[in-house]
């Protein structure tokens, strides 16, 4: 495809997501949002726990401390 055919295609999806308006159930949005799903990342969290490696908890702390240390 040439390139004026293929710059007047994004020309035209742009044009369409911009002015693209979906109907928006705000009701449906907060029942999602306030759901106890985040309940189930603690769970899983919990689960893999013993496999985590902690050492990347102390890499990432002596990198604070060297940022620190050069400002």
């Amino acid at each position: 495809m040439g390139r004026g055919r293929q710059k007047a295609k994004h020309t035209k999806v742009a044009r369409e997501l911009k002015y693209f308006s979906p109907n928006t159930d705000y009701n449906a949005l907060e029942r999602e949002l306030t759901s106890s799903q985040h309940d189930d990342y603690s769970e899983a969290a919990a689960k893999w726990a013993e496999y985590a490696d902690d050492d990347d908890d102390e890499a990432y702390a002596a990198g604070d401390e060297q940022r620190e240390q050069r400002a």
